[in-house]
Order: C-alpha cells, then sequence, then structure tokens
C-alpha cells in the first residue's frame, strides 16, 4: 500500500488542524456541544451495557471548521469562499481489550461518521449522535461475530498482543474562542496580484495561488473518562505552476508556507519572488537533459534528507506495522539491533514546536485518542528502541506514546508528527559538496548526483509487495569531479530497499532543514514534520520518471506570440551552472 509525503492538494480543505494557537485565543464560551456529547454518551453507554454482545469502549469525537478559502490564476480569483463545517464520529469495540471488533482486517468496523449541526441546539445534536451510535453498534458487533469466527478456523497469529491498550483519562477542556485577525478583501486583492506573476512567463501553462485560513475545535468523550476540548488554527499559502517539456514530461514546482495567522505569513514581496523563482525554476527544468538511470554517490540537501527518513525509515516505524499479517515488519525484529549508521539518532517529537525558526507541522497536543503526545526517541546511535505507538498494543510494547492520528471519519494508527533526525558525523554544509566530489573521484563514477528539493514520496510496507520505496525529487544536478559546472536534469525518482539504502549515508552536513507536509496512509492525511542535516549516500540509486505523452501548447499564450519562443531560448542558455 502506498503512504505518501507530498504537498497539500490545492482544493483540499482540511478539517483537522493541530497547530495550537497560543496568542490568538481569548475569550471562552460555554460549550453546548461538548456538554451534549457527555450526556449522550453516559446516556448510551448505560443502555449498550445492556446488550449482548456489549460494548466496552465508546468515544465520541467531534470537528468543527469555520475558515476562508481563497484561490487566485492568471491574476483573478477562482474562488473566495467561507467554510463551515461539524462533523462527528461514534467509534466503539465490542468484545474485550484482548478481542473485539476492530481485530486484523476489521478495523475500520470501529468507527461511523456524519454530519453536525452548525447550530448549538443540544436536542439536534444528541439526535445526531443517537443515529450514529445505533448505526454503529450494529456494524460492530456483525464485526466481532466474524472476528471471533475467524479465530477459531484460522492459524495462530505471531503477535497475540491485545487489540485495545488502557491508557490513563485525561481531562482538558479548553474553551477559550480562536480568533484569527483576517482581511479577506486585502488578501484577495494580494492572491490576485501574486497569481498575475506567472503571466510574464509563457512557458507556465497553469499556475495556482491558494489560500487557506481556518480555526478549529476538536472535541473528545469517552466512556473510560477522557474529555478533551482544544481549539486550534492555521493559516496555509500554496504556489503552485506547472509546464511541459518538448518531449511531453510534465514538470511541477509547489511552494508552501504554513503559520497559525496569515500576519505571519511570507509578505507580498517575499512571496512575489517566491513566484518568479518557481517559474524560473521550471523555464530551467523544461530545457533540461532527461538524466540517465544511475547508481552512485549522491548528496541529499537536508530537506531531501527528511522526507527521505519520512518513507524510508518513519513509517516502518510505525507501530501496527509490526502487527499486521499483511505488513512486510521490516524492522519488528530488530529493537536493539542497528538500523542506521551509529552516528544517527532519531526521534519522533509531537511536543516541539519550531525548529531552526520554522513551525513544524507535526505538532499537537493530544494524539486522537485522547492520549498525550510524547518524545519517541526510536532509534539512539543507530540502534532501533521504540516504535510510534497507538492503543494498538504490538508484542512488547503494550502502551501508546501518543501518536495515534487520523483524518476525521477514519480508525487511528500509529503515525509520525515531527521526525527528526540528529547526526554526530558531521562537516559545515559549505563542505558537502567537495565531500561529494570525494566520493565520485574515490569509487570512479563519473558524476555524482545532489538532489536540492524534493516534491514527496511514497513507500511499499506490505508482503505482498517489494518493500521499497521511492522518492520524488525536483530540482537534480549532476556534480563533475573534473570542474565542469553543476547540470541540472530532469526526470529521475530516487527508489531502492531500506535496508540497504540506510546504511549507505556516509556523514551529514550541520544544519537541520525542515519539510513541512501532509502525510497519507490508512487513517487518512494529517500534517507532518521531517527534519534532517543534508546527507552524504556512499550510492544512491534513481530510475527514470514515468513521461507522458502530450506535446506542449501548439498556440503561445494570448499576447505572447512574439516572446515565447525566446523566452524558452533564454531559459535553455542558462542552464547548465547552479543558482
Amino acid at each position: 500500500m502506498n503512504r505518501s509525503l507530498s504537498w497539500p492538494a490545492i482544493f483540499l480543505i482540511v478539517v483537522c488542524f493541530t497547530v495550537p494557537v497560543g496568542a490568538l485565543s481569548s475569550g471562552a464560551r460555554q460549550d453546548v456541544l461538548v456538554d451534549t456529547m457527555q450526556r449522550e454518551l453516559k446516556r448510551a453507554s448505560a443502555s449498550l451495557a445492556k446488550t449482548d454482545p456489549a460494548p466496552y469502549y465508546l468515544s465520541y469525537g467531534a470537528t468543527e471548521t469555520t475558515g476562508t478559502a481563497i484561490v487566485g490564476t492568471n491574476g483573478s480569483l477562482i474562488v473566495s469562499t467561507d467554510i463551515r463545517r461539524r462533523q462527528a464520529d461514534v467509534m466503539m469495540r465490542v468484545g474485550s481489550q484482548a478481542l473485539d471488533n476492530t481485530h486484523g482486517e476489521s478495523r475500520a468496523s470501529g468507527l461511523t461518521w456524519g454530519t453536525l449541526p452548525f447550530a448549538d441546539d443540544p436536542d439536534a445534536i444528541a439526535r445526531v449522535f443517537w443515529q450514529l451510535t445505533d448505526r454503529e453498534y450494529e456494524q460492530a458487533s456483525s464485526a466481532f461475530l466474524k472476528v471471533k469466527t475467524n479465530q477459531a478456523v484460522r492459524s495462530e497469529e505471531e503477535d497475540k498482543s491485545a487489540d485495545f491498550s488502557r491508557e490513563q483519562a485525561q481531562n482538558h477542556r479548553d474553551d477559550s474562542i480562536v480568533r484569527v485577525s483576517f482581511d479577506q478583501k486585502a488578501w484577495e486583492g494580494e492572491i490576485r496580484r501574486l497569481s498575475a506573476g506567472f503571466l510574464k512567463y509563457p512557458d507556465v501553462y497553469s499556475s495556482v495561488v491558494f489560500l487557506q485560513v481556518a480555526a478549529s475545535r476538536s472535541y473528545l468523550a469517552t466512556s473510560d473518562g477522557t474529555a478533551l476540548v482544544r481549539p486550534a488554527a492555521m493559516s496555509r499559502l500554496v504556489i503552485q505552476a506547472d509546464t511541459r517539456a518538448d518531449d511531453g514530461m510534465d514538470l511541477l514546482r509547489v511552494e508552501t508556507f504554513q503559520e497559525n495567522s496569515p500576519g505571519e505569513l511570507p509578505s507580498e514581496k517575499e512571496l512575489a519572488a517566491k513566484v518568479d523563482k518557481v517559474a524560473a525554476d521550471l523555464n530551467a527544468l523544461r530545457a533540461a537533459p532527461v538524466a540517465e538511470p544511475y547508481a552512485g554517490p549522491a548528496l541529499l540537501s537536508g530537506r531531501a534528507a527528511a522526507v527521505f527518513f519520512h518513507e524510508v525509515l518513519g513509517h516502518r516505524l510505525e507501530g501496527h506495522r509490526q502487527r499486521g499479517e499483511t505488513e512486510g515488519q521490516t524492522f519488528t525484529k530488530k529493537v536493539n539491533q542497528p538500523v542506521l549508521p551509529a552516528f544517527l539518532s532519531v526521534v519522533d517529537d509531537p511536543t516541539t514546536k519550531e525548529l531552526n525558526g520554522v513551525k513544524l507541522a507535526g505538532t499537537y497536543d493530544f494524539d486522537d485518542e485522547g492520549v498525550p503526545a510524547q518524545r519517541v526517541s526510536a532509534v539512539e546511535n543507530g540502534i532501533l528502541k521504540n516504535f510510534l505507538m497507538s492503543r494498538m498494543p504490538i508484542k512488547n510494547f503494550d502502551h501508546s506514546n501518543g501518536h495515534g492520528r487520523r483524518q476525521a471519519g477514519l480508525m487511528p494508527t500509529g503515525r509520525q508528527g515531527n521526525l527528526i533526525v540528529t547526526s554526530t558525523n558531521t562537516v559545515k554544509d559549505s563542505e558537502m559538496r567537495q565531500k561529494l566530489i570525494d566520493e565520485v573521484k574515490k569509487l570512479g563514477k563519473p558524476y555524482g548526483l545532489y538532489f536540492e528539493d524534493i516534491e514527496g514520496g511514497f513507500t511499499l510496507t506490505t508482503r505482498e509487495m517489494p518493500q521499497s520505496f521511492q522518492v520524488i525529487p525536483i530540482m537534480v544536478w549532476r556534480v563533475y569531479p573534473d570542474g565542469r559546472p553543476d547540470e541540472l536534469v530532469r526526470g529521475v525518482d530516487i527508489v531502492g530497499t531500506p535496508l540497504l539504502s540506510l546504511n549507505n549515508i556516509v556523514l551529514t552536513g550541520d544544519t537541520l532543514q525542515v519539510f513541512n507536509g501532509v502525510c497519507g496512509a490508512e487513517s487518512g492525511q494529517v500534517p507532518v514534520s521531517a527534519s534532517a542535516p543534508a546527507m552524504l549516500f556512499s550510492e544512491i540509486e534513481v530510475q527514470k520518471k514515468q513521461r507522458g505523452t502530450n506535446r506542449p501548447p501548439i498556440l503561445p499564450p494570448p499576447g505572447m506570440e512574439s516572446t515565447a519562443s525566446s523566452a524558452s531560448a533564454k531559459s535553455a542558455s542558462s542552464v547548465g551552472a547552479k543558482p
């Protein structure tokens, strides 16, 4: 199954934000929604206790989001709309913690979701939770009977851990009101101006500038005593553009910025410079030669190395992947054994809010099962020590460490938050290029590769597929040992298998760089970050990227008849030296 780390989709409205609001919060309110949830939960729990099979765990969750989305292209707005949504989740476990309806392939039976009314009407809210609870009981009880039947007829499982862990109840109710200062008209004008910046580039075929500002509140009430109310706020701005090379290869560049409030985003001048940089990169990529398959020394920037670790190591540290019968279980039996070079350590710390001046997207205070976020030291000096655990136990790891995460409407699983890679074998970042050249000469290769920027990637963790990964670079340079200028190339992806690739790291730079993105897996889309220093690999393998067959537009853009060919020629002549 694919797990991906990528930039957020332009038109995806995320309804679960996890960035603490801090100074953005003020005031308080009497929260009808959580009070109604708790009353209905108590009533339902008492009534369902008389059924057979009876639930041993019931939780009610809700997420409400209010915000604005503005989308501009070609100097005009195509979207400017307010967003308001309330969603309810009912999670139920029938049977016992040792064996319940979510066992094995039946995990999805543990949750039913629906839409809540906007109004704070306790009767209407209670009616929705009643309907969802009744529907979920039918689903869960039916699934539990199937689970028990399967247990009786199938072979014994290797991991006999319970299906759910006991955790201490949490009570954290923040009734403060989120107020995000936002001048919609002013931002509409800025989005128009920024999107118009692409009009002067004839070889940028489509582009969009997208702003999403939202405030949210998440609620959780459980039958084991947890009650959480948490406000949050987030502002995200995305600049995206694409082009197509003469051979049909589609090329995409994206820049993303995320802060707590719109006022913290970069200035219009800085964003306009990013528009120009995106367009310049696309022009250079159109003219760049297509790279060939390669295996040899490579240097990854810190951002590229961060994505590499998210895909290659991070997903394989997620707890449920050590237990599933269909999972590859790459690291399941490697606890207290080396999995990385001894100079590398890896933690996942959702309690860290900022790193080197960059706010981290994977920050949260409680996970989506009501467990406090915790710093997990996963790899210490190359030795595997821990996994990222939800409330699904695995052998020798019986409790959650605050990494049960999900998108609203899906069951939580162990997921990454803020993955941070550190090193004790470092040189100055300014020396890394020469170290790459030294490695190229030592191995007698004609060139090495420098991966400057990354779009995203995915990895395969199930047994029916090869245990491989694919990281998708954007800006890739050939670095020659004979003094020739670095050469921009296009059309390759980093590929490989984890056990070999992770141990090809020779040394690292001395500065951590951050990649903020959105990761998709079984429990949906969740915001994450990955941080790492630049890394030198003795060997990395790349393969050719899939290429389209459609040619570039026959007609130049309106008003660009005399500049299209000259712009292409100018971009072609600029290739040959890294900016």
